[in-house]
């Protein structure tokens, strides 16, 4: 096995036991991307000599000692570009500081190496609205890798990346995690620090990690977790052991089947992988619970009333005055903004800002915004109620396989609805993972993954990857 398709706990063992170095594994990598990146298009950016410095001067004492981390291009890292997928970011912005994860992954070790694609500030689930570059699924090079995080994950999956951290606002880890067939966990909102994340939705945004293993994702979740002061949604509580609950096991826990996730519009051939890896737990010890989720049907409408509402102000710091696209010889300060924004932003983004600014502005407010806050409550009750009778809740990540690229580009509407089951934990703040359940078959000769994806109460991380453990491996 090749060292850049080795899990991050494999790559430990050999790296005490002196079998190999990090500037080995770094040197792999680079190699690894130089052969196959031009077809993914995972990266858009990445400094070798940078990557084998810090390899050469890791301590592989630390929990994360000597692993290379791709990161993607919307968390702040010193010295480095942070293009958000944006021609606005992308003519010479360099982050001028560390974001909090940014930190602890340098304090636990690990090896910052590369600059992952994403949808434009990351809006979009398949990693086709990025500015700067297409990013393809590996598994399948005429389909998509999903998104926003498509190029996170479609590195991992790849084999251009030990592990990369990508971030979730309605989907976007766990949709490309289920596209291309690896492990893409959303933590609970507070869990993981904010801070230094180019913000989409203040209230949704989290970041989280994709990796090649369930146990690899709870090495990188533990290394990234934890209080932060410097964003005030960052909780001040203890963070588990997560390795710790893995080896575990089911047997007598309850896991929920709620009913509205297995209805019309779900692909049969997803449906039946998905029911088949319930039954595998059911096997194991677990008991299967029907449960009832009954707003789930006004997740998508709830969503992209806040999430575009949220957008439309966080964006407004983009205005090419303090950094990043400026328009030549404006007329006035009207036609910077205008320009700047009319040159910078891509049709999506644009898109959402406008819907945004709609939903809050006078005379709409009430009817759409505010609506939509309480119909988001009336989802977190929905789940508050259901964790009540079960431990942990089991659905389809996506309702088909990754799509063919460019298949729905005139159809935006496609697009939101293609994320429906993966919406509703991010507007309730739980924490959710992708997890590879079997194939299906795209009729071309290629086999498609498709994910499971578990649920867990809000800070229930450590249920979740318990179950996510038992799991892996049985498709």
């Amino acid at each position: 096995m090749s060292l850049s398709s080795s899990t991050i706990s494999s790559l430990r063992k050999r790296l005490q036991a002196g079998e190999i170095s990090a500037v080995d594994i770094v040197d792999d990598l680079a190699a690894a991307i130089a052969a196959r990146d031009a077809e993914v298009g995972a990266y858009l950016s990445h400094d070798l000599a940078a990557a084998r410095e810090a390899a050469a001067a890791a301590d592989l004492s630390l929990p994360l000692g000597g692993i290379p981390i791709a990161l993607k291009d919307n968390i702040n890292v010193t010295g480095q570009p942070c293009t958000c997928g944006s021609r606005f970011l992308a003519s010479g912005y360099t982050a001028p500081y560390d974001a909090g994860v940014t930190e602890r992954l340098k304090r636990s070790g690990a090896v910052l190496f590369g600059r992952t694609n994403l949808d434009e500030f990351a809006m979009g689930s398949a990693t086709e609205n990025s500015a700067l570059q297409l990013t393809r699924n590996p598994r399948d090079l005429s389909r998509i890798a999903g998104g926003s995080s498509g190029g996170s994950a479609a590195a991992v999956a790849a084999d251009l990346a030990i592990a990369a951290l990508g971030s979730d606002t309605g989907g976007s880890i766990r949709q490309p995690a289920s596209h291309c067939g690896v492990v893409g966990l959303k933590p609970s909102y507070g869990r993981v620090s904010r801070y230094g994340l180019v913000a989409f939705a203040s209230s949704l945004d989290q970041i989280g990690p994709l990796t090649k293993s369930v146990e690899d994702a709870a090495l990188l979740l533990q290394a990234i977790a934890g209080e932060d002061q410097r964003d005030s949604t960052c909780l001040k509580v203890p963070v588990p052991d997560y390795s710790a609950e893995l080896g575990k096991g089911v047997a007598g826990l309850r896991l929920g089947i709620p009913r509205e996730y297995f209805g019309e519009g779900i692909d049969p051939e997803v449906r039946a992988r998905v029911e088949a890896a319930a039954k595998r737990l059911q096997d194991q010890g677990a008991e299967l619970v029907d449960i009832s989720l009954p707003h789930t049907e006004h997740a998508v409408a709830t969503y992209y009333i806040i999430a575009p509402a949220e957008a439309s102000s966080n964006l407004s710091r983009f205005d090419g005055i303090r950094y990043g696209k400026r328009a030549d010889q404006p007329a006035d300060l009207a036609a910077l903004y205008q320009r700047s924004r009319e040159e910078g932003f891509g049709p999506e983004v644009k898109r959402r800002i406008i819907l945004g600014t709609y939903v809050l502005s006078s005379g709409y407010y009430d009817a759409y915004y505010s609506r939509a806050q309480k119909v988001r409550t009336l989802i977190r009750k929905d789940f508050e109620n259901a964790f009540g009778q079960v431990d942990a809740i089991l659905t389809p990540v996506a309702p088909g396989p990754a799509r063919k690229i460019g298949e729905f580009a005139d159809d935006p509407l496609h697009e939101y609805l293609s994320d429906i089951f993966t919406l509703a934990p991010n507007l309730a703040g739980l924490c959710a993972i992708s997890v590879p359940c079997g194939t299906v078959a795209s009729g071309e000769g290629t086999e498609l993954p498709v994910g499971l994806q578990i649920l867990a109460p809000h800070l229930g991380e450590s249920t979740l990857l318990r179950v996510a453990k038992a799991a892996e491996g049985q498709a």
